[in-house]
């Protein structure tokens, strides 16, 4: 896994994105600690809405940056960014009304919304052998899980000795150092795609080819189910300690990083798993595991039959678990799921779509655990994990093969496609959705 490293401009990518992550993961939990301290046993609707601001900002921002991002030098556009990014940061520990967290934190995500599937989609072009990239796929899930384990455990560090306004500075010196190391290399831009169609049809673009192919449908179910876990922990975890549980600050942290190292031991064990098990066996498997698990912590939270604060470590490891198994191979569907030239579609509408789902879960997580307690919100998040389990065990096919034979009545016989598949009008290969196939065959998956 560590291989892939030896390409600088990936290894220069690469501590940029954890430098980031990490300031990111400090802001997480003072944004946390912040919406207490404005808002007390509210804190859970505030922070629930100031993230789904953020969704918002993924959502709409996401796929209308992509539709012309391919026209912009990618290193001056993802530097700008990260500049946007620390400059917002510094006026969050200043901040004393809920309406200047809900207005910083839509322009702060509105950058990460553009920042986001521009670096992924980068990392293809540096790394366009199929098993480096692959590689580099796992190592990021990876940082993102050590992330969830350190940046709690940082955190709970430095609020032992500072106030957790001060967290906010990590936040800002990660996205200059993340800056830094961007501007360090030369990034390839790839020659804009010629495209028919004005602004909506490029816009929309990455999100008609996802969502007319089957195992991207599946893959949107299953963000709904991660997203029902994640949300818990993210938007209520300070609650349930600090009020629920009776626990102080540092505990909050703890917690958080009970779920960061269940997804950092699933990072590290799935490169093997994936290696025997299929994509789809792998992540459904994880979603039901995430399911039964919310359904578990409802019943606990309700009637408190095992130690509490074990078993909110616990369960919040297991979902921490589950979460990165079934985001981790989601690369992977993407990158066989779509043209090299529509690939930073494809991971645009993967962005604003599985953060479509967060918007859903953070909303009901924040107000449902306001307004009716803790247990009620896992429940109804169990609910809708249930129902994206359900989803995508019915739209995902057992066969899901790569290559699919198919026709093209409407093209003519000396059609430049007919003629580099050598197979006339009934043919076989790679099949995605573009401009040549336009939707998946009858029967070639099932």
């Amino acid at each position: 896994m560590l291989s892939v490293l030896a390409n600088r401009i990936y290894r220069h990518l690469f501590g940029a994105q954890v430098i980031a992550l990490v300031g990111t993961g400090l802001a997480t939990v003072a944004l946390g600690l912040l919406a207490y301290d404005i808002a007390g046993a509210d804190a859970g609707a505030v922070l629930g809405g100031a993230l789904a601001i953020k969704m918002v900002a993924y959502i709409g921002v996401g796929p209308l940056v992509n539709a012309f991002v391919d026209r912009i030098p990618r290193r001056s556009f993802l530097v700008a960014m990260d500049l946007v990014r620390a400059g917002v940061a510094l006026f969050l520990p200043f901040v004393d009304q809920v309406w200047q967290v809900y207005l910083l934190i839509f322009l702060l995500q509105s950058a990460s919304a553009a920042f986001t599937p521009t670096f992924q989609a980068t990392i293809p072009d540096v790394l366009p052998d199929e098993k480096q990239y692959t590689r580099a796929l796992s190592l990021s899930r990876l940082a993102y899980a050590t992330e969830s384990l350190i940046s709690p455990v940082l955190a709970a560090g430095l609020l032992s000795v500072i106030g957790f306004h001060w967290l906010f500075a990590g936040t800002v010196f990660g996205f200059l150092a993340s800056a830094a190391l961007v501007v360090s290399v030369v990034i390839p831009t790839p020659k804009p795609a010629k495209r028919e169609g004005g602004v909506y049809a490029r816009t929309t673009r990455g999100s008609r080819i996802y969502l007319k192919t089957p195992r991207l449908r599946g893959l949107l179910a299953l963000n709904l189910v991660a997203a029902a876990a994640g949300a818990m922990v993210i938007v209520n975890t300070v609650v349930y300690v600090r009020d629920q549980l009776h626990r102080g600050p540092n505990d909050v942290a703890i917690a958080l990083a009970a779920f960061g190292g269940g997804s950092m031991l699933a990072a590290l064990l799935l490169p093997r798993v994936l290696d025997k098990r299929g994509d789809r066996e792998v992540m459904l498997a994880a979603g039901l595991g995430l399911l039964l698990t919310l359904i578990v912590m409802a019943v606990q939270t309700a009637t408190e039959v095992a130690d509490p604060w074990f078993a909110l470590l616990a369960g919040w490891a297991v979902l921490g678990a589950g979460y990165s198994a079934v985001l981790t191979p989601s690369g992977r569907l993407l990158r066989r799921s779509a043209n090299e030239e529509d690939r930073s579609a494809v991971f645009a509408a993967q962005f604003a779509l599985s953060h479509a789902c967060w918007l859903l879960t953070y909303l009901v997580a924040g107000q449902i655990g306001a307004r009716f307690g803790m247990a009620w919100a896992l429940a109804v998040l169990a609910v809708t994990a249930a129902a994206g389990v359900a989803t995508a065990v019915v739209v995902w096919p057992k066969r899901d093969p790569d290559r699919v034979g198919h026709e093209h009545p409407d093209l003519p016989a000396g059609h430049p496609h007919l003629v580099a598949a050598h197979g006339g009008q009934r043919h076989e290969h790679d099949y995605v959705i573009d401009d040549l196939h336009p939707r998946w065959p009858r029967g070639a998956a099932g």
